[in-house]
């Protein structure tokens, strides 16, 4: 099979099992899946979506987010992983969001990664998600995934971001993207993994990896 035909196969398979998907983390606009995505870093979004309602019935936008203290919003999001850096970074957020952009998320890479808290899959998921443009968002599902289908080295989250971006049709990213991390969480798990389950890496996955479950 030549990786273009990879390439198809798990194309085709993703969307036989996967025709509509949402994104995981519960949010209204913009700014609430901003705070959400930024929160869910070493966090399931299980967690993150049993948090937020409480944290957003007293601040849903960059208004009132700023006006709370980092000791508030540490409050209002107990329960999650590093809380302490991200309720700083959330105010902070909120505040660099009211004195540059007017309090609305700017949508593009460079103002979004510019705020607190904010990485690269941070925005890529807003850009994503929130405004629609293209974009690959590697989180460590996707990243496991591409290693073990053989179509990307493993090195990085960045190689594999752009092993993904070259492989697969611009116009199917930000559906694609959640399909492979819903697949990665059903089917290819990085615990309890089982082989005759994983039906794209039985069918195309990397030798080596498969031959060390034997």
């Amino acid at each position: 099979m030549t990786k273009k035909e990879k390439v198809q196969f798990v194309i085709d398979t993703l969307e036989e099992i996967y025709p509509s998907v949402e994104p995981a983390l519960t949010h209204k606009d913009p700014f609430t899946l901003l705070v959400a995505v930024a929160l869910s870093a070493q966090t399931t979004d299980k967690k993150v979506n049993e948090i937020t309602p409480g944290l957003f019935e007293v601040a849903d936008n960059a208004e009132k987010m700023a006006l709370l203290a980092s000791e508030e919003i540490k409050e209002l999001i107990t329960g999650i992983g590093l809380t302490n850096n991200k309720a700083k970074n959330l105010h902070l957020m909120a505040n660099q969001l009211m004195d540059r952009h007017d309090g609305v998320v700017p949508q593009n890479f460079t103002d979004l990664e510019a705020l607190a808290g904010v990485g690269h899959k941070t925005a890529s998921v807003v850009m994503a998600q929130a405004f629609d443009v293209p974009a690959f968002p590697v989180d460590t599902h996707i990243h496991r995934l591409m290693w073990r289908w053989n179509l990307s080295n493993g090195k990085n989250v960045e190689q594999t971001e752009r092993d993904a971006k070259r492989l697969f049709p611009r116009e199917l990213w930000n559906k694609l993207h959640l399909q492979i991390i819903y697949y990665g969480r059903e089917y290819s798990p990085a615990r309890g993994y089982r082989l005759e389950k994983d039906i794209i890496t039985k069918t195309i996955g990397r030798k080596s990896f498969i031959n060390s479950l034997k």
